[in-house]
This record gives structure tokens, sequence and C-alpha cells, in this order.
């Protein structure tokens, strides 16, 4: 049985930074796609970065979120800097088409 789990979130002031973590059970995830997405409320579900052989990040994030993989850990990082209101939403990971329940971010002062 395959199990995703987003850990991390929390609140945090625009221009703060957070480190969310997707850890995965029952499967591997060397050599395979997780993909993170989030959603703000009221909105539809964005893809936010992918984590292949590389990475690709949405031009809303890039240059200010990073991702790295622990596949000993079989475990996903997504470090958040430079955050903006924008940035608000549930963040959830995806691998193999399994989703987690998601940890959720909110930007605020």
């Amino acid at each position: 049985q395959v199990q995703v789990v987003e850990s991390g979130g929390g609140l945090v002031q625009p221009g703060g930074s957070l480190r969310l973590s997707c850890v995965v059970s029952g499967r591997t995830i060397r050599g395979k796609a997780i993909v993170w997405y989030r959603q703000a409320p009221g909105k539809e579900r964005e893809w936010v970065v992918g984590s292949w052989m590389g990475s690709d990040f949405a031009d809303s994030v890039k240059g200010r979120f990073r991702i790295s993989r622990d596949n000993d850990k079989n475990a996903v990082y997504l470090q958040l800097h430079n955050l903006k209101p924008a940035d608000t939403a549930t963040y959830y990971c995806n691998f193999d088409h399994y989703w987690g329940q998601g940890t959720q971010v909110t930007v605020s002062s």
C-alpha cells in the first residue's frame, strides 16, 4: 500500500522561508517522478514543480523554490524562499498517481 505524506507547512511572513517534506512509503521513489502541486482557496490545483532526472518549476516560483530528494529516505523536499501572499495554498505531493493529504502554507503579515 502506497502512502504519501506531506508536512512542514505553516504560517510565515512575506519574505520568509519554509521547507516542505513529502515522504512516500510502500514503494521506492528511486528513478521515479514526484510532482508538487498547490491549491489556493477558490482556485484550481496548479502544478508547482516536478522532480525526475532533473526538475522543472512553474514560472511563478522559479528562482524562489528549490527541490531536492533523498532516495534513501524515500523523500522529496521543497524549499520555499522569499514567500509571497500569493503562495498561500495547500501544497500537495503526487507520486505515481497517489496523493497526500496536503500541507497548508499561509503567507501573511
